[in-house]
């Protein structure tokens, strides 16, 4: 054994098609080469390529999270250069427990509590029962172990559960209708709960069918029983981190790139370390133009302490990092609208827009300055689909139809036409955009003005309101005169104060 490296176990299954999971020794395990084969996978070393960019961390389930756990656990992660983009935080043996038949109530609150005490290391807390798990999707049940199951469903409840207490009674009691091996066999690979569960499910089908008994056992196992949800199972946590592997392994070879300008040199070569260094800085457009990594960056601002948030910003950069759909994203329902969409993101910009400008200059203010970029592109995104929505209303409203919309007509804001006229002269305003000006001088409703069809809702309206201040609000940073810079400005704050005033 001393002469094995590692060892190489393939599984036909598509989740793993696109990640590679490496079982490591335990951090702190028993000899010393186990503890830093488990280093060497996760901090990389000097004569390998062998590095995680994610990591699963599978602890033991405990009654509590103390203070030293939660310590350990996030010196554990900032060794490793991990954070709560990459790291997943297992709760096993969930089932161990001989005071509950049912475990899950307890082991859900205790995994919540713990992901609110580690939410700046962890991507999430999950559950599971990887005993059940491993047996319904590596070795499934077969006739014999099926047969068993239905011979004890045929037991009296109450005998059978007193029998279970004792697991070796269990095993070794003659007058049992199933063979010893067998019993042995179901306790190694379901345990306590798996049986009395695999036995429920059998009393309540009337059958016991081996594939329809795995796919009991899997839901039971809370593997994946968060189905396709972007949290809960740590199905769903190993789904979350192949989607992101192009952005993780980016944000693995930018740290690679800054550990190796730290090397330790002399003349020229520290010049040349010293440029590259430069070149890497979080601040340096090397790093925040590779857009899919703006969030990343700041949710491990916040975990570092580099970038200090209030519990409300702090919940929106975390929902930002846990979730793809923008309506998640946004903390909104997943049937949301564009045009609410839109909405909730220009309110949530308004509050990063002004923590960049308190903060500018300083790390949390790029920080800031990176997700205020990505809440633009939602709006920027939600508008999009705002306008094809417009354009499909657009014919019914022209055949005397966008009154059915409901509402009176609601009165047209006040412009300067001669700010908006220079605005529009400008050669940095896109076509869309001087399209959207001309709306607002000509539109004899504010629904109208605003590019909504006539009698639009005053929710509607808003959402139209909330898209367009986000979009200008962009005009802002690019090089207008400065005439042309405060008519962008003010009609930001005219959009805004529609949106404010229509969306209560």
């Amino acid at each position: 054994m001393a002469r094995i490296r590692r060892l190489r176990v393939t599984l036909d299954l598509p989740s793993l098609r696109t990640i590679t999971i490496v079982d490591t020794p335990g951090m702190n395990t028993v000899t010393a080469a186990n503890e830093r084969a488990a280093r060497s996978m996760l901090f990389g070393s000097g004569d390998e390529d062998d590095r995680a960019q994610a990591m699963i961390y599978v602890l033991r389930y405990v009654q509590k999270f103390d203070d030293t756990t939660l310590a350990e656990f996030r010196g554990l992660t900032d060794a490793c250069g991990m954070s709560c983009v990459n790291t997943l935080a297992v709760l096993g043996q969930v089932d161990r427990r001989g005071d509950e038949g049912d475990p899950w109530p307890t082991a859900r609150r205790l995994a919540a509590k713990g992901y609110a005490d580690l939410r700046t290391s962890v991507f999430d807390v999950v559950p599971v029962i990887g005993l059940l798990a491993e047996t319904a999707r590596a070795r499934p049940l077969d006739a014999e172990d099926a047969a068993a199951l239905a011979a004890l469903a045929g037991l009296d409840e109450d005998d059978l559960e007193d029998y279970l207490l004792d697991l070796d009674d269990f095993r070794s009691a003659p007058e049992l209708p199933v063979p010893a091996e067998v019993r042995h066999r179901l306790v190694e690979r379901l345990h306590r709960y798996g049986i009395t569960s695999a036995v429920e499910a059998v009393r309540a089908t009337g059958t016991a069918d081996p594939g329809a008994l795995a796919a009991h056992l899997l839901e039971r196992s809370g593997y994946s029983s968060a189905g396709r949800a972007a949290t809960g199972s740590v199905a769903a946590g190993i789904a979350h981190f192949a989607r992101r592997a192009d952005q993780l392994k980016a944000l693995d070879a930018l740290t690679r790139l800054r550990a190796i300008a730290r090397t330790p040199a002399l003349g020229a070569d520290r010049a040349t370390l010293d440029a590259l260094a430069a070149q890497l800085d979080e601040n340096r457009p090397i790093a925040t133009s590779l857009g899919g990594l703006r969030i990343f960056t700041a949710a491990e601002a916040l975990g570092r302490g580099t970038l200090v948030l209030n519990e409300e910003m702090t919940a929106e950069l975390l929902r930002l990092a846990r979730h793809d759909e923008p309506a998640e994203q946004l903390g909104l329902s997943p049937g949301a609208s564009p045009a609410e969409i839109a909405a909730a993101a220009t309110a949530a910009s308004m509050r990063w827009r002004t923590l960049a400008m308190m903060s500018e200059g300083r790390t949390g203010g790029h920080r800031a300055r990176d997700v205020l970029t990505v809440l633009e592109d939602l709006v920027s995104a939600a508008l999009d689909e705002v306008a094809l929505e417009k354009a499909a209303r657009d014919g019914a409203a022209r055949e005397g139809l966008a009154g059915a919309g409901g509402g009176e007509p609601l009165p047209p804001v006040r412009v300067d036409p001669a700010a908006i006229e220079a605005l529009r002269a400008s050669p940095m305003v896109p076509a869309d955009d001087r399209r959207a000006l001309e709306l607002l001088l000509a539109g004899a409703e504010l629904a109208t003005q605003l590019g909504a069809p006539p009698g639009a809702p005053r929710a509607e309206v808003a959402g139209y309101a909330a898209a367009l201040g986000a979009r200008f609000r962009t005009l802002t940073h690019r090089p207008l005169s400065l005439r042309q810079r405060r008519a962008a400005e003010t009609l930001c704050e005219a959009y805004e104060t529609i949106w404010a005033h229509y969306s209560s």
